[in-house]
């Protein structure tokens, strides 16, 4: 079980929950055709925006299996984007992350800190044993992101499931907390302390 009780600071960002004056933030990004192609959503509308920013602002808990949660990427009071953490099993203490960025301000290493502490969470206050990443195979900014973090690319899905209209396929990455542990980043000072 974790229960995010205060923001996490790294190095330039801050991690901390949706709030409703998130809004526009939110929606100058998730708007954008260049964000949804790889997402199961397409652009937000204000109205659906709204509707999911509401319920980010809820996954702040992963009591049970299957809850997530969700992250407001803040640089200097500006939300840049948001992370992600989905606890997949509990018996086999497995998880999923994810991150998506705003264009704007991708290319500058934000997505690969942010991340990395999703990362921290599941493996040092939830106590997953595994962590899975996974992306359209096209999305190659989001593959060299989990590559950057140290997950090892375990398949590529060849036109494994019709996506937006056409065939898609999907890369899988993961890591293992033993691999956590030996790797660089958890060394770095714990932010979530």
């Amino acid at each position: 079980m974790f229960l995010f009780s205060q923001p996490i600071e790294t190095a330039r960002l801050t991690l901390r929950p949706f709030s409703l004056d998130d809004e526009a933030d939110m929606l100058e990004f998730e708007s954008r055709p260049d964000v949804a192609r790889y997402l199961y959503n397409e652009p937000r509308t204000p109205e659906n925006n709204a509707k999911e920013l509401a319920a980010r602002t809820t996954q702040t808990v992963l009591l049970a299996e299957k809850d997530a949660l969700t992250l407001a990427v803040d640089l200097d009071g500006k939300v840049i984007g948001y992370v992600l953490l989905v606890w997949l099993s509990e018996e086999n203490r497995q998880g999923e992350f994810g991150f998506v960025f705003n264009p704007e301000f991708q290319g500058r290493g934000y997505a690969t800190e942010a991340a990395a502490e999703m990362l921290r969470i599941g493996f040092e206050k939830l106590g997953l044993h595994r962590i899975i990443g996974r992306c359209d195979v096209r999305n190659t900014g989001s593959a060299r992101v989990m590559e950057r973090l140290g997950l090892r690319k375990e398949a590529h899905f060849v036109e494994s499931e019709i996506f937006k209209g056409e065939w898609g396929g999907e890369l899988h990455f993961a890591m293992l907390a033993s691999e956590w542990r030996a790797s660089p980043l958890s060394k770095a000072e714990d932010a979530t302390a």
